[in-house]
């Protein structure tokens, strides 16, 4: 911000299927108040009442006038309607075709709302803090509950027809017996946890246990650790055969909280290194807003919104 800009505010709003994260953000995107409830995926309007809940929580708590605030934006999992401001269709979430903005717009006296997958506004803030600029290639890969991934080519998302980037939907061998499964499927969050609580023989093993484990030596964690890395520096691998891009940014829950697994999945992608990929490995790096990057994201997308005639495609 150069002296004597007027300082402008936005809401950011990360709706998930276990918590909604509000926060009030600079036009730098820096958090100036940030607010976390738990959701509350009942039913669609109980879902609703607690995200206008947190977001009148953080207005409640922050100094900032409501009157300098610009705008608010809310990144949703699943598949959006963004012209329309619409909640199409999520896995966690009891919404289907749910008129999100228009339902804000009643709530709160705010015309700009901006809506878009909450992967693709985690991914715009990532990309703003890389500073990179629009003449690059830049994917942000996400491993938490899901394993999603966000693409922006000179300055625009690609976006195909409404599902590029799920690259968790990729094909990969099973690391667990024959045949194939999905990344997803081998390789999230989820899919950690189930194959924990097999191979480490107890019921009760959550995915952060498993982790531990790892970290204490433990031979069957770590046995089991390379079956669920080498799908994810195969799908990584196949994001820069296909991209090539500058930079590769990882985040989400379990990344987040194992940043160690950067070097593994690195390590794991030397086996399809040809003589002409052995600098891919520099492609890669870790999240540095973490669990804030949707949040972050969202708030500057509805600045974003503010100022330009023509947004982020």
């Amino acid at each position: 911000m150069r002296r004597g800009e007027e300082v402008r505010y936005a809401l950011g709003v990360d709706v998930g299927g276990t918590k909604v994260a509000t926060a009030i953000l600079d036009q730098d995107g820096k958090i100036i108040k940030r607010l976390e409830l738990p959701s509350n995926p009942i039913d669609k309007e109980k879902m609703f009442e607690q995200v206008v809940r947190c977001i009148d929580g953080v207005i409640e708590q922050s100094t900032i006038p409501f009157a300098d605030i610009c705008g608010m934006g809310i990144g949703v999992p699943g598949k959006i309607n963004r012209d329309e401001g619409i909640a199409v269709f999520q896995n966690n979430l009891p919404w289907r075709d749910f008129p999100v903005v228009q339902r804000l717009k009643q709530r709160f006296p705010i015309d700009n709302i901006v809506l878009d997958n909450d992967v693709y506004m985690a991914t715009y803030a990532e990309w703003k803090l890389s500073n990179l600029g629009n003449e690059c290639s830049f994917v942000y890969l996400t491993i938490s509950t899901g394993i999603s991934c966000a693409i922006i080519n000179n300055g625009s998302f690609i976006r195909g027809e409404g599902f590029a980037g799920e690259v968790g939907s990729l094909p990969v061998l099973n690391p667990f017996s024959s045949g194939m499964i999905t990344l997803e499927q081998s390789s999230s969050g989820v899919a950690m946890e189930k194959a924990a609580r097999h191979y480490l023989r107890n019921p009760q093993m959550s995915t952060e246990e498993f982790f531990k484990q790892f970290e204490l030596g433990n031979e069957l964690a770590k046995e089991l650790m390379k079956k669920v890395i080498a799908p994810l520096a195969y799908g990584v691998y196949s994001i820069i055969t296909l991209l090539d891009p500058q930079r590769i940014v990882l985040g989400g829950g379990v990344v987040n909280h194992n940043p160690f697994m950067l070097e593994l999945i690195e390590e794991g992608m030397k086996e399809y290194f040809s003589s002409g990929h052995q600098y891919s490995a520099n492609k890669l790096q870790l999240s540095q807003l973490k669990g804030d990057a949707g949040i972050t994201g969202a708030g500057l997308r509805a600045m974003e919104s503010m100022v330009s005639s023509k947004n982020l495609n």
